[in-house]
Formats: structure tokens, C-alpha cells, sequence
């Protein structure tokens, strides 16, 4: 892997993702390159929820009234 998931874009993340996933669906790949293939696929999934969250809580914020209270969205609770 040439980049780091963290210095991904959410969208190069999302593609390397999918690419990753076809690579597994094909099941051409030895053992320990699918255990390899599955472990940098399951950190770029949790990378691309993560920046979806926090996504959502910008998206909430801005749909907050002047007052601070909702104005159509209760506020998005990141865990």
C-alpha cells in the first residue's frame, strides 16, 4: 500500500475499499494476501466511517437554528 489510510482521501479510501473487495470476492489471492488484504480493508472501512460521522456532525451543526436548538435535525451524537 502506498499511502497511509489516514493521509487518504475519504474517496481514495472508498476505492481502494472496493478494489480490495473485489480482489477477495475474486479469491485468487494466496492466504496470508487475503488476511493482508482483509486487515488494510477493515482499517480503510473504519477510516471511511469515521470521516462519515464526522461528516454527519458538521451537517447537523450547520442545520442548528441561531438559537442553537435544532431546526429540522436533532444534533448528530459521534460515540
Amino acid at each position: 500500500m502506498a499511502t497511509a489510510p489516514e493521509n487518504m482521501t475519504f474517496e481514495a479510501a472508498l476505492q481502494r475499499l472496493e478494489e480490495i473487495v473485489r480482489l477477495l470476492e475474486r479469491g485468487e489471492a494466496p492466504l496470508d494476501q487475503s488476511i493482508d488484504l482483509y486487515q488494510e480493508g477493515d482499517r480503510l472501512k473504519r477510516l471511511c466511517e469515521e470521516r462519515l460521522k464526522s461528516a454527519q456532525a458538521r451537517i447537523d451543526a450547520i442545520a442548528l437554528g441561531p438559537d442553537g436548538q435544532p431546526a429540522g435535525l436533532r444534533p448528530f451524537e459521534a460515540q
